[in-house]
């Protein structure tokens, strides 16, 4: 029996986001979240290992779920779905380019809400602008990654 488009969508999006959710939050490391969007070939290095785990990540979750299901995915069109998201990923977590797209998009004000400033003692957080464009930025992209296996 074949599996109707919208629900290989919607099984293949659940897992992908999964992945992502623990790929950034648990398996990345200290080290590669602190440096991942600095200069020079460190923190590329820093980011291409993140991405290298996160894409593992992403495949034990799509094999989990292919496997708990019966879903059959085309390794072909995984292979190339996996591909955009460590692409995309990878090119937002550099910084630099999502910051360029949010002053493009015109939200350099709301890309820098809640960051710290420059010679200020204040608490670092997750709830800032940045993080909150680039998870969005991150779930687009997901979303193009599923539609491409599905």
């Amino acid at each position: 029996m074949m599996t109707p488009a919208p629900a290989c969508f919607a099984a293949v999006f659940a897992a992908l986001f999964v992945a992502h959710q623990v790929a950034d939050h648990w398996v990345q490391t200290d080290h590669q979240a602190a440096c991942k969007g600095g200069p020079g070939w460190e923190a590329r290095r820093a980011c291409a290992a993140h991405i290298v785990t996160y894409t593992a990540t992403a495949v034990v979750a799509l094999l989990a779920m292919a496997a708990a299901t019966g879903l059959p995915l085309s390794a072909g069109r995984a292979a190339a779905g996996l591909a955009v998201s460590a692409v995309t990923h990878y090119v937002a977590d550099r910084r630099t380019p999502l910051k360029w797209l949010a002053e493009l998009c015109g939200s350099s004000r709301f890309y820098t809400l809640g960051a710290c400033r420059t010679g200020r003692d204040d608490n670092p957080s997750l709830g800032t602008g940045a993080y909150a464009l680039d998870q969005s930025f991150h779930y687009a992209w997901l979303f193009v990654a599923a539609l491409i296996i599905a």
